[in-house]
Order: C-alpha cells, then structure tokens, then sequence
C-alpha cells in the first residue's frame, strides 16, 4: 500500500461518568484537530466514559458493530472525511460481567477498519491507591497492525506501552498509537520515557493520546499527551486539561533516519535455550 504523508493528531480529554457529555466534548476537539488540519485523529483511553461505577461502565458496555459510540464514531469519521480511532470504549465480553477494553478504528468514509482489545490489563498499589483491572476487564490476545493509506501502523493501550515485545512483533509500522488514562503518580514517572523509548527503538513516530487531569471521581489521569517521532524528538505536547497535540507525519523523515542508522536490519533474534 501506498505511504503518504499525513496530518496527525491527538485528542486529550477530561472524561466523565455521563456518555453522552463526552462524547459532545470529543466532538469539539475533533472539530479543532479538523480545522488545523488533521486527517488522522487518535481519542485518548476510556474517552466515552471515566470515572463511573463498575455497573455504570458495565451498563455503558456495547456490542462490536452497534451501539451510540460506535455509531458516533462512524458518523464524525464520515463527517470530518478523516480517520479517526476511538482510543477505548467497553465493548461485551465473553464473560456476562467483564468487559472488553477495545480500540476501534474509522476510515473517512466512516466504516471500521480494526479492532483492537488491550491485551495488558493494569495492576498498581501504592497506599490506599489501587488499580486491579483485570477485576472488570477481559484481556486481548491478539496484537494488531493494519495498512493505511499513511503506512502501517500498530495500535496498542495504556499498559501496553511498558512491554516493548508487543511493538517489536509488529514491526516495521510507521506509527504507533498509545491512547491512555496514565495515573499521575505512574505518568510521571515513566510515561515520556517510555514514549521516546518505543519511538527511538522502533524507528517510528508514536502517537499518544491522554485523559488529563481531575476527574470528577476525583482521580489525577497525567495527560501530557504527545507526538514523537523516530528520532526521539516530541514535537508537540500537551500537559493537562482537554485540548489536542497535533504534528506532520513525514516519511521521508522514517526513511532518512532508518537509512542512516540501520537499526531495524541490525536486530538478532534470539530462541530461548
């Protein structure tokens, strides 16, 4: 498939327990990500709904193919003439009381495209801070790249950007996606340098969309959402609260540096003993 330049963007969001105020707010950012130009839009994890219930997020749960967020997602793809991915939304699970924690994507004529389900699920304790998501969520097993008139590229969510096994059994992508809802207290500690980390070593721009800031639950996500490309470089970043980070994807950039240090064809694979 072709590769062609593209305008890239991601969505930083402030998401609520009310479905339908995010995604009245995500309608505005991708509007403004529109207007400067973009064409390839990333929403950040949990864009639809953050900060509600086990029930609430169970009860907000759709089955792949229909439902309100898949449905709007489709129409402001088609809208817009962009590519658009919705960073996370619950979809049904094989278990009655799980969910799927799936990305989806939207080509401009709005029709999905891919569908990825975050394979990594979040384990943290650090005082009376606690996350266990494999309590709520059903795991993916199935790691996914996709050809897209703007080359290839590898999705993945939140968690997944710490195990770099996952991008390298992908690889070569032009683009990595890394929708998120970091904690604070993890974001900043390790969330820029994991993100440069997976650039530098897969020679690849990385995409990374964030929920930023104070929830109404009350909970800090870290935000600094950014785009970095495959020297490492951020060229555009965004710290808290909703707005968008936006850059142009250059692959005659992706081929100078690949050309200039060959890291990709230098790589040994090894078989365990």
């Amino acid at each position: 498939m072709s590769r062609r330049n593209c305008r890239i963007a991601a969505l930083q969001m402030l998401s609520g327990p009310r479905v339908g105020d995010n995604l009245a707010a995500a309608a505005r950012l991708v509007a403004t990500a529109v207007d400067q130009g973009a064409e390839f839009l990333l929403l950040p994890e949990y864009f639809p709904i953050i900060g509600a219930t086990d029930a609430e997020r169970l009860a907000a749960r759709e089955a792949f193919g229909h439902g309100p967020i898949q449905d709007w997602l489709a129409a402001t793809a088609a809208r817009h003439g962009v590519w658009l991915v919705g960073g996370s939304l619950p979809l049904t699970a094989k278990a009655p009381d799980k969910l799927r924690n799936a990305s989806l994507v939207f080509d401009a004529s709005g029709a999905c495209v891919a569908r990825y389900d975050k394979i990594h699920l979040f384990g943290f304790t650090q005082g009376e801070e606690r996350y266990d998501e494999a309590a709520l969520i059903e795991p993916g097993s199935q790691p996914l790249a996709l050809d897209t008139p703007f080359g290839r590229i590898a999705l993945s969510i939140c968690y997944d950007l710490r195990f770099p096994e996952l991008y390298r059994a992908l690889g070569p992508v032009d683009l990595l996606l890394v929708p998120a809802a970091f904690t604070d207290t993890t974001g900043r500690a390790h969330w820029e340098i994991l993100l440069r980390a997976r650039a530098i070593e897969n020679q690849c721009y990385v995409l990374a969309a964030g929920q930023g800031g104070r929830h109404e639950s009350g909970r800090i996500t870290h935000g600094n959402s950014m785009i970095v490309d495959p020297w490492g470089e951020i060229l555009d970043r965004k710290m808290k609260g909703p707005g968008i980070v936006i850059a142009d994807l250059h692959h005659a950039r992706l081929d100078d540096i690949r050309q200039r240090l060959p890291a990709l064809a230098h790589r040994k694979f090894f078989q365990e003993p």
